[in-house]
C-alpha cells in the first residue's frame, strides 16, 4: 500500500549496486525519467536504472535530495544522471522539467511515473487539503508527467522499447478503511493504465501499473492525523515488509523484456500480507 513521496528528511541512504542488473544489459543505453525521486521507490528505482546502463532524470521536489542521488550515481552508472527539481502538481513545472530532459538527455523512452502522497484519515473528520493534495499529485500530476513525454514515447516506440510505468498501489482494488481517497486515486490510476494501455499498445509502447503492498517508505510520514500514523507504523510493524528496492527490482523486470512482451500488471506484496 505505497508509491513513492516526499518528507522532510535530509539524507539519501545509499544502498549496494543491485546484482541483478548489469550495465550491459537491456537497459543499457536508454533515456528514463522518474518521478518522485527523491526518496523511497523513486530513488532505488532511478539506481536500479543507472546502474544498468540507462541515463536517468531524477524528478522532485528536493533538489538538495536529487543533487545527492545523482552524485552517488554518476561514478557507478554508465549513462547520465540529472537531477531536475520539480513540483509534480505543477503542470507547467512538469512540461519545464520535461524540456530540460530533453535538452540534456534527448529523447525519452521510459518514464516511472512514481510520486504520490498517501495521506489517511476517517473520511468525516479528514482534512480536504489532504484529499486535493493526493489528487494533485497522485493522479493530476501522473496524468500531466505521462502527456508530456507521450510524443518521445510513441517515437522511441518506432525503434525500440518504450515504457510508461505507474507506480500505484494494492489498495487500489482491496478495502483499506479510513485509506478511503488514497484507495481511490490508485484505483483511478489502475483503470487509467488500463485504458492507456489499450491506446498506446497497437503503436507498441508499454505501459505498466505496478502495485506495491506494504512498503518501508517516508510515504505517510507527514500525515497530520496522529492516530492514522501510528495505524501505518503497525501495519508495516506486523509483518515482514517490502522494502524500495524490492519494487524498483520489479519495475526493473517489467522494462527490461523484450520488446513486444508487456509485464502489464504487477502485484507485488510481502508474503504474509497475502
Amino acid at each position: 500500500m505505497t508509491s513513492s513521496t516526499a518528507s522532510n528528511t535530509s539524507t539519501v541512504s545509499a544502498a549496494p549496486a543491485p546484482a541483478a542488473v548489469t550495465a550491459g544489459g537491456p537497459l543499457a543505453g536508454r533515456v528514463a525519467v522518474v518521478t518522485g525521486a527523491t526518496s523511497g521507490i523513486g530513488a532505488a528505482t532511478a539506481r536500479r536504472l543507472a546502474l544498468g546502463g540507462a541515463s536517468v532524470a531524477l524528478l522532485g521536489r528536493r533538489e538538495d535530495r536529487l543533487r545527492e542521488l545523482a552524485g552517488e550515481l554518476r561514478p557507478a552508472g554508465a549513462g547520465e544522471v540529472l537531477p531536475v527539481a520539480a513540483d509534480l502538481a505543477d503542470p507547467g513545472a512538469i512540461a519545464a522539467a520535461a524540456a530540460s530532459v530533453r535538452a540534456a538527455l534527448g529523447r525519452v523512452d521510459l518514464v516511472v511515473a512514481n510520486a504520490g502522497v498517501m495521506l489517511g484519515a476517517p473520511f468525516e473528520t479528514a482534512d480536504t487539503a489532504e484529499w486535493d493534495r493526493m489528487l494533485d499529485v497522485n493522479l493530476r500530476g501522473l496524468l500531466h508527467t505521462g502527456r508530456v513525454f507521450a510524443d518521445d514515447l510513441l517515437a522511441a516506440a518506432r525503434s525500440g522499447p518504450a515504457d510508461l510505468v505507474h507506480v500505484g498501489s494494492v489498495a487500489g482494488h482491496s478495502l483499506y478503511p479510513d485509506w478511503s481517497v488514497y484507495s481511490a486515486t490508485k484505483a483511478a490510476v489502475a483503470h487509467l493504465t488500463r485504458n492507456l494501455r489499450a491506446e498506446l499498445g497497437p503503436r507498441d509502447v508499454r505501459v505498466h501499473n505496478v502495485e506495491p503492498g506494504v512498503t518501508v517508505t517516508e510515504l505517510g510520514a507527514d500525515m497530520r492525523d496522529a492516530d492514522m500514523r501510528t495505524a501505518l507504523d503497525r501495519m508495516r510493524t506486523d509483518l515482514r515488509p517490502l522494502s524500495a528496492d524490492d519494487i524498483a527490482q520489479a519495475i526493473a523486470f517489467s522494462v527490461a523484456a523484450p520488446a513486444h512482451v508487456n509485464i502489464a500488471d504487477l502485484v507485488v506484496v510481502p508474503v504474509q500480507q497475502g
